[in-house]
């Protein structure tokens, strides 16, 4: 069972999880997860509304009981009143990662100047990794991947190349990806020998 990635996805939304409009950011993972990743995975998505005890209890749900090595949430990350995600994420953390949400203000500062608006952040709790990401599912999948010239090379590194060999480090499964989206670094002494028949 181990071996199996394990993904909470978190929506976090007052009018999505009333349901005023339909969510997009848990649409945009699973489909994004379900190119990027090449080895056997599953998910647990949860659309809650921007109140952070109830933020903080789903994370430690995710992590705590249902196992998840990875949890993403999306949305709540801005400078209004009602965007706490941050402040519940560092409320349930045991380290703080602060290198990703420099990387992810560094990837969208390309394309928006508001992006020093963004409060995103990392943490670990336990053995999960916990990413604050975006709302918007451009924005999703630019923060994941990078910024690509045109034959497809990362000018700018996005932050997934880096959550394999993190979730290495804390003791969750081996992640392949498919480079072709986003190719995973880990040092050549952490890089595992293909299967035998290339499977």
């Amino acid at each position: 069972m181990d071996d199996i990635l394990r993904i909470g996805l978190v929506s976090i939304s007052d009018r999505a999880a009333s349901g005023i409009y339909e969510d997009q950011g848990i649409p945009a993972l699973e489909a994004w997860f379900g190119a990027a990743l090449a080895s056997p995975w599953r998910m647990e998505t949860r659309l809650i509304p921007d109140e952070q005890p109830v933020i903080e209890r789903t994370l430690i749900e995710l992590c705590d009981h249902a196992g998840c090595h990875l949890v993403l949430t999306t949305g709540g990350t801005g400078p209004a009143p009602r965007d706490v995600t941050p402040e519940a994420t560092l409320a349930v953390a045991d380290k703080v990662m602060a290198g990703f949400g420099e990387q992810m203000r560094q990837i969208s500062l390309r394309f928006v100047p508001t992006a020093i608006l963004s409060r995103q952040t990392a943490v670990i709790r336990g053995k999960s990794l916990i990413l604050n990401l975006p709302g918007q599912p451009k924005s999703i999948r630019e923060t994941l991947e990078g910024v690509k010239d045109g034959e497809g090379n990362a000018i700018v590194p996005g932050i997934f190349a880096a959550v394999p060999y993190c979730i290495d480090l804390i003791g969750g499964p081996y992640i392949e990806t498919d480079a072709s989206v986003v190719k995973a670094f880990r040092p050549k002494s952490a890089i595992r020998p293909a299967p035998p028949g290339g499977g």
